[in-house]
Formats: C-alpha cells, sequence, structure tokens
C-alpha cells in the first residue's frame, strides 16, 4: 500500500485501518502534505527574506542597472546600466526585469531589489517539491525541497542581484514541466518547458540551456507514446524555446543601434556575437578572461586570497579539471553533496532497471542525472573566466537526486541492496561533509564530530537493524544519518546568511579573517563631495569613467546617469570621435579617473587584465582600454581632485 510518504510499504508495515477509514486516511494524509508544504515555503520565505538588506547594493554593476530600470522604461527593456541608456550590462536583461519592475513599483532600494530574488528561492523550492513529490512521493520532495533551501550556494544567490537566481528557477520550472509531460506524454506541458528555456536563455544565455539535454533524454527515452511522436514533441518544444527567446534577439537587431544602448560584451553591437563570444562558447574555451575577443590573463598568484579569504576557487583561480568541484570556495559552495547525489543516480537506475521503459521514476532521475552530469563537468573543464558561484545552477538537480535516491532506496528496504544503498547515500554525504568542516576546522570544531557520529550511528544501525526485530528504529536512524549527511551544508547555509555579501565574486559560510566576504568588481570608493558635483549637473550623463563597475558605484551615489567607457570588458564605445561629439554637444560634463591605488586593488579583484583596467603583469594603465579618450581629455582639461578620484570639468568645452 502507498503510506504517507508516497512510497511502497511491504505488508508487514500496512497500517491496521478498517476499510471505513480509508476516506479519513486520505483526507489526513493531505492536510499534512499541505500542512508541510506549507511549513517548507513559508520557512525559505522568512530564512531568505529575513535581514536580505545587509547585502546593501549587492554587486553594485547589475544593483545601478536596476536602478536605471527603476526609472526608465528603455532602460529596463535592454537591461542598461544607466538611465540615458549609453551602455547594457554584460547579460540579457530579464533578472533586470524582475528588479527593475520591483522598482517601478515600490522605488529603487536594496530591499526593492533583493526581495524579489528570494522569492525566487521560494518559487524554485516550491517546483523542486512539486516535481520529485509526483515521483517520489510528498516526503521525497519535502527532503528534495529542504536540501535546495539549505544549500550554500543557494543561501548565496538567492539573496543577491546576480542574473543566475532567475536562470535556475527558470531551469528548474523547465524540469518540472518536463516530470508532467512525462507522466502522459504531453506536448503542451514540454512546450512550457521550452518557453522556460527561452526565458532562462534571456537571462544567462548558454549557461540556462545546459539542463536541455537532460530534458530531451528523459523525455525520448521515457515518453509514453511512440519514438516519432517523441521527436516530433521534442520539435515542438524546440520551437517553442526559440520563439521565448528568439523575440528579445529580432528586437536588438531591428531596432536602431544608434536608438539603444550598446550591448556590453560584443564587439559589434550584435547580441548574437554575444552568445557565440563574451557569453558562450569563449566562456568554455577560455577566450573570455580579458577583453570582448579574448587575449586575456590569469591573475598575479594570490591576487584573489582578499576575496576568498585564501580557500581559491573564487574567479577561476581553480585549475580546470575533474576535482574543480570539490576544492577550494567551489567545494564549500556546491560539494556538500555532490558525491551522495552522484551514487543516489546510479542506485536508482540500477533499482528501476527491470521496470518498462515509460517508468517515470526513471525519467526523473534521468532529468536531475543527467543535468548535474552536464552541468559539473563543463564548470570543471571550461577554461574562460568562472565564478564558484555558477554552480547554483546545479543545486535543484542535487537536491532532486537526493529525494528520489532516499525515497527509492526507503521503498525497497527490506532487500539488502535497497538498505545498503540508502546507508551509502547518507555515509558518503557525512563522510564528504567532514571533509569539507576539517579544512575549516577553526569554525565550531565540535559540529564536524557531531555530525559524523550522527552519520555513522544513524547509517550503520540502519543496515544492521531494518532486517531483526530492531527494525521499528529503522525510522529514527535513517533520520539520524539524514542530519549527519544534511548538516554540514545546512551550516555553512545558515553561516551564509548571517554575513553581508558584496561585489562580483562573494562567497559563503562564515567569515574569514580578514575577509568582509566582499568579492571583486566593485568600482570604487564612494566621494559625497563628488555625488554632490554629479548631482548638481543638467547633461544627459554627469559624468564619463572608465568601466561598469566604477560607472555604477558613481550611479548609485549620486543617482544620476554615468557614461561607463568600456563598459565592462573593453567594449568599442564609445570611439574617441562619438566621446568628443558628446562632449562638443554638452552631454556630459566631468570626466572621472580613480586613484591608481583605487585602479590596482579593481584589476586585481577582478582577475587581471580585465580588459584594459591593468595589464598582464599588475601595472595600472590609466585610462583603461580606451587610452586615447584619457589622452584626449588630458590634454584639454585641467585635473581637480576630489577625495579619491581625479576629475575634470568638460562643460565649457566648445570645439
Amino acid at each position: 500500500m502507498v503510506g504517507q510518504c508516497g512510497v511502497t510499504q511491504t505488508s508487514d508495515q500496512s497500517l491496521s485501518l478498517p476499510p471505513s477509514a480509508g476516506g479519513f486516511r486520505t483526507v489526513t494524509e493531505n492536510m499534512w502534505q499541505r500542512s508541510a508544504l506549507a511549513a517548507l515555503l513559508v520557512g525559505t520565505a522568512i530564512t531568505y527574506i529575513w535581514n536580505i538588506s545587509i547585502n546593501g547594493n549587492a554587486n553594485s554593476f547589475y544593483a545601478a542597472a536596476a536602478r536605471a530600470g527603476s526609472q526608465n522604461w528603455k532602460a529596463l527593456l535592454f537591461g542598461s546600466l544607466d538611465t540615458s541608456n549609453f551602455i547594457t550590462v554584460d547579460k540579457p536583461p530579464v533578472s533586470q526585469w524582475v528588479m527593475g519592475l520591483s522598482g517601478q513599483l515600490f522605488g529603487f532600494s536594496s530591499a526593492s531589489m533583493l526581495i524579489p530574488e528570494a522569492l525566487m528561492a521560494v518559487g524554485a523550492v516550491a517546483l523542486i517539491y512539486g516535481a520529485v513529490t509526483r515521483l517520489s512521493g510528498p516526503c521525497a520532495g519535502l527532503l528534495a525541497g529542504v536540501v535546495l533551501a539549505l544549500t550554500p550556494v543557494a543561501a548565496l544567490m538567492f539573496r543577491f542581484d546576480n542574473p543566475d537566481a532567475v536562470m535556475v528557477l527558470l531551469m528548474t520550472a523547465a524540469a518540472y514541466c518536463t516530470v508532467r509531460a512525462l507522466e502522459v506524454a504531453s506536448p503542451r506541458w514540454l512546450a512550457m518547458a521550452g518557453v522556460a528555456l527561452g526565458f532562462a536563455f534571456l537571462a544567462k544565455m548558454l549557461e540556462g540551456l545546459m539542463v536541455m539535454p537532460a530534458l530531451a533524454i528523459a523525455y525520448l527515452v521515457v515518453a509514453p507514446t511512440s519514438l516519432p511522436k517523441r521527436l516530433l514533441h521534442l520539435v515542438g518544444a524546440l520551437a517553442s524555446m526559440i520563439v521565448a527567446s528568439g523575440w528579445f534577439v529580432v528586437l536588438t537587431l531591428l531596432w536602431p543601434a544608434d536608438a539603444r544602448p550598446y550591448l556590453a560584451g560584443s564587439t559589434d553591437n550584435n547580441f548574437m556575437n554575444l552568445v557565440l563570444g563574451y557569453n558562450g562558447f569563449a566562456r568554455i574555451l577560455g577566450r573570455s578572461s580579458g577583453d570582448a575577443q579574448g587575449g586575456g590573463s590569469s591573475p598575479p598568484p594570490g591576487a584573489l586570497d582578499a576575496v576568498t579569504g585564501g580557500r581559491g576557487g573564487g574567479m577561476g583561480n581553480a585549475a580546470p579539471g575533474i576535482g574543480r568541484l570539490f576544492i577550494g570556495e567551489f567545494g564549500y559552495e556546491i560539494s556538500w553533496l555532490l558525491p551522495s547525489a552522484l551514487l543516489a543516480f546510479v542506485l536508482v537506475l540500477v533499482s528501476r532497471g527491470r521496470r518498462p521503459r515509460t517508468d517515470v521514476i526513471r525519467g526523473g532521475a534521468l532529468i536531475f542525472g543527467v543535468w548535474s552530469i552536464v552541468d559539473a563537468l563543463v564548470f570543471s573543464f571550461m577554461s574562460g573566466t568562472i565564478h564558484a558561484y555558477y554552480t547554483l545552477a546545479i543545486a535543484p538537480a542535487i537536491a532532486a537526486l537526493i529525494g528520489i535516491g532516499v525515497a527509492e532506496m526507503w521503498s525497497i528496504r527490506q532487500h539488502l541492496f535497497g538498505r545498503i544503498g540508502l546507508a551509502a547515500i547518507t555515509l558518503t554525504a557525512g563522510l564528504w561533509g567532514y571533509v569539507l568542516l576539517q579544512r575549516n576546522s577553526s569554525w565550531l570544531p565540535e559540529l564536524r564530530w557531531l555530525l559524523l557520529a550522527a552519520v555513522l550511528i544513524g547509517s550503520v544501525g540502519f543496515v544492521v537493524t531494518s532486517s531483526s526485530r530492531l527494525r521499528v528504529l529503522a525510522p529514527l536512524l535513517i533520520a539520524c544519518a539524514l542530519i549527519g549527511g544534511l548538516g554540514g551544508g545546512a551550516a555553512y547555509a545558515v553561516a551564509t546568511f548571517e554575513q553581508p555579501h558584496t561585489g562580483g565574486s562573494p562567497v559563503v559560510g562564515p567569515k574569514v579573517q580578514n575577509n568582509s566576504r566582499t568579492g571583486g568588481f566593485e568600482g570604487g570608493a564612494d566621494s559625497s563631495a563628488l555625488d554632490s558635483m554629479l548631482r548638481s549637473t543638467t547633461t544627459t550623463w554627469s559624468a564619463a569613467i572608465d568601466r561598469s563597475s566604477a560607472a555604477a558605484t558613481l550611479e548609485l551615489g549620486s543617482d544620476t546617469a554615468v557614461m561607463a567607457i568600456g563598459g565592462f570588458s573593453n567594449d568599442p564605445a564609445p570611439t574617441l570621435d562619438e566621446f568628443v561629439t558628446d562632449v562638443t554637444n554638452h552631454r556630459v560634463t566631468y570626466f572621472v579617473e580613480p586613484t591608481p591605488t583605487q585602479t590596482q586593488s579593481r584589476t586585481l579583484a577582478e582577475g587581471g587584465d580585465r580588459g584594459g583596467d591593468g595589464t598582464a603583469d599588475g601595472k595600472v594603465r590609466a585610462g583603461g582600454g580606451h587610452t586615447d579618450i584619457t589622452a584626449w581629455v588630458q590634454s584639454h582639461f585641467t585635473p581637480v581632485v576630489v577625495d579619491d578620484y581625479t576629475v575634470y570639468d568638460m562643460s565649457s568645452y566648445i570645439a
């Protein structure tokens, strides 16, 4: 029979209720399920929203774009960095749509920007619960939801303003729709999965599509219809995805280039150049660490210690290889349950081996297992710029595999394979958690021993007692094992909630000595005097400054539009002639240069030569990649030092 957790129970474990009690039992089970789901979602919402403003503007680069979108509809549409629409951020605008619309409704602030991100965590947890519950029952769904909510990288990035949160929510929605499609070979649900993937592409381009092979393989293998129809349904889903993403691509191609912002990261102001280059294959093949064309250099040894607390892995300084996701910051953010999830994937495939082709549990395992493997391999071996937080893309798949695997092994616990399999899943999680906690041995040193003891007692005890008269203790023992296995990652997630995170490469866990949890891409110190000067201007752009990160800092401080020369990665915008024309027509008042110390610090934090902030040997190069503009300004205007900046007043220029 089917018990409350939706798993098959053996006859000696059946509930001894009379037939007349069946209706009451069903109502009771439904109430329990709804109450548990409500507790999960409300708990996730409270946890993620609590004290979220501790992160301030989070990544000021995206915060400036959210501010611009909250004040200007064209900036919202294109994801512009500034309200005057000079240049966009270096990603498509879906994330900016959410945060910008929130700012339009409630006014731009840290809370209006970040609370929607936290609510995306609630949505992702609900979708994982729904998908896993349909496959393996509500207890498995609850376990998967809890695992996702307490994954450290989720605790970090669903309270942050990078585009990863909305991308992962949409990837999870696509997986949920595919689970629904598998049940009855539904082309409608599969098309909805395609729509979700299309918008995931508009959140972070090709990374949002990395789940697509898993969805296609699962549907092709499992869907209960003929092979020609399965192929036809997949073609329809692909068409839905193209339409859902292609409309924006066509919009950027048809909209006159001189009437919209420059598409940052591209070499020719073309969206497809971003897809195939800077935000596409260049990331994987290693040509994205410098300018938009590639050719950047690696950061100097030890340059990123300030970003990661010496733990490594914060920004691509973990060498490509099969072990990348298990070391440094990568290990802390995502690897806690990765070995157990992959083991669970194998165990479920073995357990369901003789089931019919259309077995939906096998199909679910294929969705989340292939998703995990594809993403993990790409992140492990990509040679371009990579941040540890990219691994948020794997978190829902890991959570689902844990839920499905534990439920499957529990359902066949009367067999030795099921008992050993379940013990192996929890024991693997506990042992690897111990290793990760040992790496930060000064933080709560007793915790790793308590969790290790719990997982050993629970796992070994479960195997020993499940075949004896003490099997009544099995639920208690497996609960103990799960606490021991999940506790390390959960503790790191809780510690992550407590810390402020800003910058472009934030890290998880407890505070590290001499590390304020701030990662690169911050544009320099705020200056109230300079902010006041910029606020007094009336030109289209109050100032121009090299790089988007520096411009973002000035925009957030002054609440004005600032021209980001070169964008984020040495984009060819503006040219010297275009800049001189803007100055001549009095569209920009000031030219601002950070001090050499500021520029040097930003260069190292961003990982070496980010397209002109510095050279490969770490020497500061004034004016970044657009030295011709800097030289022209220096030859025509008188510098004035304002706090940590050198400012040139160009308001009286006559050609």
